[in-house]
C-alpha cells in the first residue's frame, strides 16, 4: 500500500511541476486517483464503455458516481418503501421492505469492493438498481406475471426496461454498459461482465439469507436455535456474526484472485441457511398464506388491463399506441406498482361503488 501511495505521489508531483494537476477538473482527478489507488481487476471510470447516448462529462462526478445519483433520485427507487420483501405488508415498522433490502445489499457490497481496492462507485450503483424492476408482493408478483404473459416475465429484466425505458417518462436513465450489466447479471444464473457486478450478485444473498432470519424471527416463524446447528457451528448464533464471519471470508477469498468467491465451507453453509428458508419460510403457510390471494389479484389486473389498456396512465397507452406489445406494457404498469397501489386499482377495477348523484 505504501508503495502506492508514493507512486500516487511522484505522479501527481510531476504533474504540478507540469500545471497539469492544478488544471485538471474534479472528475480528472478522481480518475486519476483510481488508476493510483485501486486494484488491477477494478473496473475503472474512465474505461467505461459509456452510454447509449453519449453526454458531455460531468466536471465533477465520473461516470459511475452520475449513474448512482439517477438511480437514487429516480420514480422507481422511491418505490421500493412500498414493496413486500418476504412479508407481505406486516404490522410491524422494522420488517424489511424491498427499498431496505437494497440498501443492506449496497452497504454489504460497498464493504466487500472497498476491501478490495475495487470500484466502490460502480458497486453502489449496481446494488441500489438491481431491484428497480421487482414486482408488489415480492416473488409471488414476479410468479403471477410470469404465469400470464407469453412474453414471460423476470425481475431482472424488468429492471433494465425501468432504466432504458420506463424512467423520465420514457426517455430513461442512460446509464453506463456496466451498471445496465450488474443489474441484468445479479441473479444467481447470471455472469456478470465485472468483479464490481459479481460482488453484487454474492451480496444480494448474502442479505437475504440473514435479514430473512431476522425477520422471521421478529415475526415468531421460527427461533434462533431452531436454525441448521451445522451451519450456525460455522456462521455464527446472530446476524452480525453471521454477516462479520461471511464478509470477512469473501474478501480472504477474493484478494488478488481476479474472482469475488468464498471459501467451500462457508458457501455450504449459506446453502444449508437457504434451504432451511425455503421449508420454513418461503413456504411457510402461516408466513405466506396470503400470497396466493396477491398473486391471483396481479393476474386478474393484468387481464384486465389486457382487454382495457386505455384505463391505464396515458403514459402506458401511448406506448401501446407506438406499437409496443401489449401483454410487456401491462407488465410494466403492474411490476411498477406498490402493494397498496396494486390493492387500489383491484378495488377500483372489480368492487362495485356505491352510486354518487353528480
Amino acid at each position: 500500500m505504501s508503495y502506492i501511495c508514493n507512486r500516487r505521489l511522484k505522479i501527481v508531483r510531476e504533474l504540478r511541476k507540469k500545471g497539469s494537476f492544478v488544471m485538471m477538473n474534479i472528475r480528472e482527478k478522481l480518475e486519476l486517483w483510481e488508476h493510483e489507488y485501486l486494484c488491477e481487476y477494478a473496473a475503472f471510470s474512465d474505461q467505461s464503455k459509456g452510454r447509449d447516448v453519449d453526454e458531455p462529462k460531468c466536471d465533477v462526478r465520473t461516470i459511475y458516481q452520475r449513474d448512482r445519483d439517477r438511480i437514487l433520485h429516480s420514480k422507481s427507487f422511491r418505490r421500493l418503501k412500498e414493496k413486500t420483501q418476504v412479508f407481505l405488508s406486516p404490522e410491524g415498522d422494522h420488517y424489511r421492505t424491498r427499498l431496505t433490502h437494497t440498501l443492506e445489499v449496497s452497504q454489504t457490497a460497498r464493504t466487500i469492493a472497498r476491501a478490495l481496492r475495487l470500484n466502490e462507485e460502480l458497486t453502489e450503483a449496481i446494488a441500489l438498481g438491481h431491484d428497480l424492476g421487482h414486482t408488489p408482493f415480492g416473488h409471488a408478483g414476479e410468479r403471477a406475471l410470469n404465469e400470464v404473459c407469453s412474453k414471460g416475465f423476470k425481475h431482472n429484466e424488468q429492471s433494465i426496461r425501468v432504466v432504458e425505458r420506463l424512467e423520465k417518462k420514457g426517455r430513461g436513465l442512460n446509464l453506463s454498459v456496466e451498471v445496465r450489466d450488474g443489474i441484468l447479471n445479479h441473479k444467481t444464473t447470471g455472469n456478470p461482465s465485472t468483479l464490481e457486478g459479481k460482488i453484487v450478485q454474492l451480496a444480494d444473498k448474502i442479505a437475504y439469507i440473514n435479514h430473512d432470519i431476522d425477520d422471521a424471527i421478529r415475526g415468531e416463524i421460527l427461533t434462533e436455535e431452531e436454525l441448521p446447528e451445522e451451519c450456525t457451528r460455522l456462521l455464527g448464533n446472530r446476524t452480525r456474526d453471521r454477516l462479520n464471519t461471511i464478509i470477512h471470508d469473501v474478501i480472504a477469498n477474493s484478494e488478488g484472485t481476479g474472482d469475488i468467491v468464498c471459501s467451500a465451507e462457508i458457501r455450504q453453509a449459506m446453502t444449508g441457511l437457504r434451504t432451511f428458508l425455503f421449508d420454513r419460510v418461503y413456504t411457510n403457510p402461516v408466513a405466506k398464506g396470503e400470497e396466493g390471494k396477491a398473486k391471483r389479484m396481479l393476474q386478474e389486473l393484468f387481464n384486465y388491463y389486457s382487454v382495457h389498456p386505455d384505463n391505464m396512465p396515458e403514459e402506458f397507452i401511448r406506448m401501446v399506441e407506438q406499437g409496443e406489445d401489449r401483454e410487456v406494457v401491462v407488465c410494466d404498469y403492474i411490476a411498477g406498482m406498490t402493494d397498496n397501489y396494486a390493492v387500489l386499482k383491484f378495488q377500483e377495477a372489480f368492487e362495485p361503488m356505491g352510486w354518487k348523484w353528480k
